[in-house]
């Protein structure tokens, strides 16, 4: 019995890399099929609503698939509003933006005594046209990446709201067997795992107006841009609202003169976030979602290092519906709790 022990648990040690190992290889296929069964979570509910109501389920997905490419239309013409609004302003804030930068760069050579050619142009002596052309070749995989990413994952939605990848009898068939008790949980899990997305959609949502709102008012440029940064990165925890701050300041330093005003903007943002991400989040994602700092914080590290930026984005999805998984059983409570960084309970004898 103790030989079976130890073998079973060297097998599990050889085969937690090897998962890892095939998640980061065939994260082409991993990603839009996790990110997949997240989206048509939140649309069970609707398909159930509409079969009680005896709509045949092709309808139904029509209607499905039409609320999502009119979710990625308006996306577009979010995005197509922001380049438009770049475009308008580069010819005052670029050269404004350049100023700045090489005044900056001149204080910090005169601290550190550095030396360059006299009359030598600062940016092109700190910076390489080769780097700038990996850059934009980056941006553009990206972008290529990212819209490929995107149609698979409308594929992997339809595909599991017509039940060809029927995600409810996967898991009763493997995690889940007992019949009624195996429904009632994964109703559970999909309640709670919906509640965690809409919640962190529209706290991202009232992160990015605020963004925008504070860029306008103080005449920072291209408000709509950082309103929709702000909204999207805000679905990276911890990380996100940090990126977000920095680089807005960093953009406000451009264009507010007046220290106090550039002060007051940094003050704002950083309340925004925080009333946001620390105060309303947790109030209304309650105790269930609840998740340690080192929780949250080895999580990204380790999905950031299988899936890059997608892995930070479903990093805490992923975690939240294992949470919610492991405080399913009596046996595995206890790493539910030491996620949450709540003490395990201690039964009484």
């Amino acid at each position: 019995m103790k030989d079976l022990k130890t073998t079973n648990t060297l097998l599990l040690i050889i085969a937690i890399p090897l998962v890892f190992y095939l998640l980061k290889i065939l994260s082409f296929i991993f990603i839009p099929l996790i990110l997949a069964m997240f989206v048509a979570l939140l649309f069970l509910p609707l398909m159930r609503w509409m079969t009680k109501r005896r709509v045949p389920k092709i309808i139904s997905i029509i209607f499905v698939v039409l609320i999502i490419i009119g979710a990625l239309k308006i996306g577009g013409e979010l995005i197509q509003l922001t380049s438009k609004e770049i475009l308008a302003t580069k010819d005052i804030f670029i050269p404004k933006a350049e100023q700045k930068l090489v005044d900056f760069v001149v204080d910090i050579e005169a601290f550190f005594g550095a030396e360059r050619a006299e009359g030598e142009n600062v940016l092109r002596h700190y910076l390489n046209n080769n780097d700038l052309i990996q850059n934009f070749g980056s941006t553009f995989g990206f972008l290529k990446n990212t819209v490929t990413m995107t149609l698979t994952t409308t594929f992997f939605v339809i595909l599991l709201l017509f039940e060809s990848i029927n995600f409810e009898r996967i898991l009763n068939s493997t995690i889940f067997r007992k019949g009624y008790s195996s429904i009632r949980i994964f109703r559970k899990i999909e309640k709670d795992i919906i509640k965690f997305v809409l919640v962190k959609f529209v706290i991202s949502v009232f992160t990015g107006l605020g963004f925008g709102l504070a860029c306008w008012i103080f005449g920072v440029s291209f408000p709509i841009f950082w309103g929709l940064f702000a909204f999207g990165i805000n679905f990276i925890q911890m990380i996100g609202s940090v990126v977000s701050i920095v680089l807005a300041s960093l953009f406000a330093f451009v264009e507010i003169d007046s220290s106090g005003s550039l002060l007051v903007f940094i003050l704002i943002i950083i309340g925004i976030q925080v009333l946001m991400g620390s105060i309303l989040e947790p109030v209304f994602m309650g105790k269930t979602f609840s998740l340690n700092v080192v929780t949250v914080l080895v999580m990204l590290m380790l999905w950031g290092f299988i899936w890059g930026i997608p892995g930070l984005v479903l990093s805490i999805p992923i975690t939240v519906f294992l949470k919610i998984l492991f405080e399913q059983f009596p046996n595995t409570q206890v790493l539910a709790q030491l996620m949450s960084g709540t003490p395990p309970s201690i039964k009484k004898i």
